[in-house]
């Protein structure tokens, strides 16, 4: 096997500690496994739930009129969240898309947003109105408040009181860390925050940016009291064969305000033509489970191998997981590139293309990314990406299987040694 790793070039220093650092895992990559078949067969009685038959793969066209494979898919989706309902679509084209969707759906002139874990990702500044944009939130008379969490990571319950007033009419609960290292939050916190925002206002919409955290848990957000759940299927949920979709699931009223948004008053989730894609959908959702135990053991992986080489990580080597991103301070923008070129030489499309920094489209400095995806910006295969600015947080995360995520680090490590970054 060392064989195979040293035809990609990388030397046997990186083996020798590579094999070390996996012995010292077996112990979390079972468990991680144990949770990957609590949730296959969690998504497997859903299906056999709603009667998946061969008829939900056809597609359908134009007005997508009756479509029983799109139907279907989204009673699988709302019972996988134990939600009452879901919009699972392909014309829903991005996670930012369905965020921007579900507040638009749900908010009207007057009404405020509050944030209580700090900012927003980047994309979603736009969408808010934080960073002016056309059609923003903000142009529509939509306000914005925020409450950063505490030094610590913990919740500032007192300055979330504070902020809740008349207008507040939808919470904002980002559960990953975007560009940020904060912790990312666990649905049991998750749950503990909506009981103490429901307490001060019971009728405020409590929605979660879900992406990166499908099925890390047994548990999902809507099983703690949110309200509305929102995501993308090029991240978990897709397993790698959506190319393209998002969904949101949550209380019914909730979803159809964000179904007539997405088509048109009055028309809802009647329309919308599936072409084809029902079957990738299903097919991608059933192996959800075990693509994102893959890339979860590749995230562990990679803290404990940055973290032995002095590298700050979050989480790091021990915590518990709750999304698949882990980053790591690399401090340089040498070493930012240099592991980026690491994970694109180990990609299966595009290995042979070198990731160059640019001003990407929604982002407030230059990003790098490195993804050499089947489809494009499928984060949950292999890929990682981070702003050129200090203290240059690199975020890695996905890996369709654990020995491709194994194979992207070791490649990081190798790129980092010849860039002078680490020393071995």
């Amino acid at each position: 096997m060392n064989e195979m790793y040293r035809d990609f070039g990388i030397r046997d220093q990186i083996l020798t500690l590579a094999a070390e650092m996996e012995k010292e895992l077996s112990e979390r990559f079972a468990k991680i496994d144990e949770n990957a078949e609590y949730c296959q067969m969690k998504v497997l009685q859903a299906m056999q739930k709603h009667r998946v038959s061969e008829g939900c793969m056809e597609a359908s066209t134009g007005y997508g009129y009756n479509d029983l494979g799109r139907e279907t898919l989204e009673a699988v989706y709302a019972s996988v969240f134990h939600a009452e309902d879901a919009l699972v679509r392909a014309q829903i084209t991005c996670g930012t898309h369905a965020l921007a969707l579900a507040l638009s759906a749900n908010l009207r002139p007057g009404d405020e947003i509050l944030s209580p874990v700090g900012k927003p990702y980047d994309t979603l500044e736009s969408v808010i109105g934080i960073t002016p944009a056309k059609g923003s939130l903000k142009e529509f008379g939509v306000t914005y408040s925020q409450v950063d969490l505490l030094p610590d990571g913990s919740f500032d319950y007192e300055g979330i009181r504070k902020a809740i007033n008349s207008k507040t009419k939808l919470i904002e609960i980002q559960r990953s860390k975007g560009y940020a290292t904060r912790p990312t939050l666990s649905v049991a916190r998750i749950g503990e925050l909506i009981r103490f925002i429901k307490g001060i206002k019971p009728d405020v919409i409590c929605m979660v940016d879900n992406c990166y955290g499908e099925f890390v848990e047994k548990l999902e957000p809507t099983d703690v009291g949110a309200d509305l759940c929102v995501g993308s299927l090029i991240k978990n949920p897709g397993g790698g064969l959506a190319p393209i979709g998002g969904y949101i699931v949550g209380k019914a009223e909730y979803v159809e305000q964000c179904a007539y948004r997405l088509t048109s008053p009055g028309l809802g989730k009647e329309v919308g033509a599936s072409l084809g894609m029902n079957r990738n959908f299903f097919q991608g959702l059933f192996f959800a489970p075990t693509v994102t135990a893959g890339a979860l053991k590749g995230a562990i992986f990679a803290a404990k191998l940055y973290e032995r080489l002095g590298f700050s990580v979050v989480p790091n080597g021990t915590e518990e997981r709750y999304d698949i991103i882990q980053a790591v301070t690399l401090g340089t923008k040498e070493g930012l590139i240099a592991f980026c070129k690491g994970i694109q030489a180990a990609a299966p499309v595009d290995s042979f293309v070198t990731p160059e920094p640019w001003e990407m489209p929604g982002y407030s400095s230059e990003v790098i990314m490195a993804a050499g995806a089947f489809y494009q910006g499928s984060s949950i295969e292999l890929s990682a990406d981070g702003p050129l600015i200090a203290p240059y947080n690199v975020y890695f995360q996905g890996g369709l299987t654990w020995y491709h995520a194994k194979l992207g680090i070791l490649m990081s490590l190798e790129e980092m040694a010849k860039a002078g970054c680490i020393s071995l």
